[in-house]
């Protein structure tokens, strides 16, 4: 049974479109990255399954529940951290859990809770006096409160410096070993693509791709950044670099000394490095860098790729 399934789901605001037939399902115990530009309408989803909003036309699901007659449910079964939260800068960080945990009537420890997102040492100190990377970690530990089988992120790491980006990931892992389902959007591509099982790609309202990265670095024409060692600069440089760039699949070469960045397909590495020796140069070793997400991303998001 999925955790969250979308069926041609339809949002429009007046003549504006926000979702257009989107369909979207993430498997339980999944971590699942939610890509997008800004605008292309990832608030927009996060804020159908929570019931905020109601889709034009089209079916919400979350725990196989719909969402619209089944949300307080839902809510009860999640934990959400909304991007741009708002805490309350009286209380502190100890009673802000205090509230959550009551609120859902759980058991949690809320020094605990502290500990684990690395706040414990504020617990008495009232949120108006945390930076925004402890406001982020103090949200992040109230989305945890009650174990919740499902994680809604949005941004989750907003404000948080590298160590606290490290931080969430462990805890993301942590959760999804447990058992919980993540979904989570964000515009940090390395966070993304650093824990996600799966990758949606969100465009003007309509989803564009859906795969593992691995699965979309193979689906798109992103290429490799091919890195030679030459052991001589060749004799001819201008004629060695018209001969790669005529490769099919070759993109962009450049040179510096004795070594060469070939942009080019996968398929065309072979050729590339045979095509070099043919100009009596030898090869002394050569690198690759896979497509980051970015690449794909980018390839996926931009009217290029149309």
């Amino acid at each position: 049974m999925p955790a969250i399934e979308l069926s041609n789901v339809t949002k429009r605001y007046g003549n504006d479109t926000a979702l257009d037939g989107v369909g979207l399902t993430v498997e339980q115990g999944e971590i699942y990255g939610f890509l997008g530009p800004n605008g292309a309408g990832k608030s927009t989803t996060i804020n159908l399954l929570l019931d905020f909003i109601r889709p034009t036309t089209g079916d919400v699901r979350v725990f196989d529940l719909d969402a619209r007659t089944n949300s307080l449910e839902i809510r009860n079964r999640s934990g959400i951290l909304p991007e741009g939260v708002e805490l309350y800068d009286r209380l502190t960080g100890r009673q802000h859990l205090e509230f959550a945990i009551e609120s859902k009537r759980a058991d949690d420890d809320p020094d605990a809770l502290l500990e684990r997102v690395g706040i414990a040492d504020a617990a008495t100190q009232k949120v108006g006096g945390y930076s925004k990377g402890m406001a982020q970690r103090l949200a992040l530990a109230a989305a945890l409160v009650g174990n919740p089988e499902l994680l809604i992120l949005d941004e989750p790491s907003t404000g948080l410096d590298p160590a606290g980006a490290h931080d969430m990931r462990e805890i993301i892992r942590d959760e999804r070993d447990r058992g919980a389902t993540i979904f989570f959007s964000s515009h940090i591509l390395g966070q993304v693509e650093a824990v996600c099982d799966r990758v949606g790609i969100l465009r003007d309202g309509q989803m564009v791709a859906e795969d593992t990265v691995e699965g979309l670095r193979d689906s798109t024409s992103s290429q490799t950044q091919l890195r030679i060692t030459l052991d001589q600069t060749p004799s001819d440089p201008s004629a060695a670099r018209t001969a790669i760039e005529s490769i099919d699949g070759v993109s962009s070469v450049s040179a510096q000394g004795t070594t060469l960045t070939v942009s080019c397909d996968d398929r065309a590495k072979t050729t590339v490095l045979r095509t070099i020796e043919d100009q009596g140069v030898a090869v002394e070793n050569f690198e690759t860098d896979e497509s980051s997400l970015e690449d794909l991303f980018m390839s996926y998001t931009t009217e290029a790729s149309l």
